[in-house]
């Protein structure tokens, strides 16, 4: 008899039966106050060299069902190497066929990290000695929101993620990121840090990681549409760090995010402002053009339409700060699937790219400043 079950640090996932391995059938749970789902982490034991047959039967009914569409889940042995699996979906149910050569492996919709892990990254980055690690406030299951600070230079720039925890790739770009900055050799990081202020959130919803939600947090709230009045009832996460970026003032924050449906890294960004000026608009396209430049596997043909201006959202991070601040605000999609125009089949978009490509937005940050500095 083989076992199912989630009952741990971001799992998700409802037994409906698993009496026959080859007819398993399971339902993805919703958000806990709200009607998102998406995201799923589960394990299943007994399965050594036994063919599986995983049935989720409420995959068309989920947010985003075009997610589904070209998609393979991700499935280990290790809980360190994730690789893609043999998945379906003909519209209503995803199947995932896998024969495992263990007796337990794990399934998610992509690699997670936990917040064990994010608890590591921080004591990691602090225990190095370059970044110091400051308690912001508190969520309302009573976590912890961090942020590592790196440098002492004038210009403050900010890089926030995983505001929707059911996107971890985000928690391993910012891995990468903050490994990077940590690194005593690294040119790129030294000199970032010599003339700027990087603060960086890598986990925006502990709550919600830790609860197994793909988009909101304890209350049910999705993050990123709190900016422009967020609450210490609804949304304390986006309080404190909006309180804190009010007495900091921000000269760039690049929000980090993932993609259900397209099979792209692209940025969305900031045209629909009020009175968006040519300045303000051109140091949005110029580190898109930078990033590409550096970059195959992010591009700048595909991504969401742009809004006219005064007609953008500014409950979002991007909209709010891009607006309050009139800087250089931004958000970085990634994608669930894999990089259509740079594939890497066996893994897809995966957890070692989303670290590679946090170290080159580190490189586009650097010729931003290089331009502030020659008054551009």
């Amino acid at each position: 008899m083989i076992q199912v079950s989630s009952r741990f640090d971001s799992g998700n996932i409802e037994v409906i039966a698993a009496d026959s391995p080859d007819a398993v059938r399971l339902r993805i749970v919703k958000d806990g106050a709200a009607d998102f789902f998406q995201w799923f982490h589960f394990r299943v034991s007994g399965v050594r060299d036994v063919p599986l047959t995983l049935a989720i039967e409420n995959a068309g009914a989920s947010s985003y069902p075009k997610g589904w569409e070209g998609y393979r889940a991700v499935a280990s042995t290790d809980r360190q190497t994730w690789r893609r699996v043999d998945t379906g979906y003909d519209g209503g149910v995803l199947t995932i066929r896998h024969t495992p050569d263990a007796d337990v492996v794990w399934f998610a919709y992509f690699a997670p990290y936990s917040l064990e892990r994010h608890e590591d990254l921080a004591a990691r980055a602090q225990a190095g000695g370059t970044a110091r690690l400051e308690r912001l406030g508190a969520t309302l299951d009573g976590r912890d929101l961090d942020m590592l600070s790196f440098g002492s230079g004038d210009k403050p720039l900010w890089i926030i993620a995983r505001q929707h925890p059911g996107e971890s790739m985000c928690g391993w770009f910012m891995e990468g990121l903050v490994d990077r900055l940590c690194d005593p050799y690294d040119p790129v990081a030294r000199a970032i840090m010599a003339r700027a202020t990087l603060r960086v959130v890598p986990n925006m919803n502990p709550d919600g990681v830790y609860r197994g939600h793909l988009r909101t947090n304890a209350a049910g709230a999705n993050l990123n549409r709190e900016w422009r009045e967020p609450s210490l009832a609804n949304s304390p996460e986006v309080f404190h760090v909006v309180r804190r970026m009010e007495a900091t003032g921000v000269a760039m924050c690049l929000d980090v995010h993932g993609d259900e449906a397209l099979p792209y890294n692209f940025i969305a960004g900031y045209e629909g402002i009020p009175n968006p000026s040519e300045a303000h608009l051109a140091r949005l396209v110029r580190y898109k053009d930078e990033l590409a430049r550096l970059t195959p596997d992010f591009q700048t043909a595909h991504g969401y339409p742009k809004p006219a201006p005064g007609q953008g959202n500014l409950t979002t991070s991007t909209g709010h700060i891009a607006d309050r601040f009139r800087c250089a605000a931004m958000t970085l999609e990634m994608p669930f699937k894999d990089t259509a125009n740079n594939p890497m089949p066996e893994v897809g978009w995966s957890p070692e790219r989303s670290k590679l490509l946090a170290g080159h937005c580190l490189e586009a940050m650097l010729l931003m400043i290089d331009d502030w500095e020659a008054g551009l």
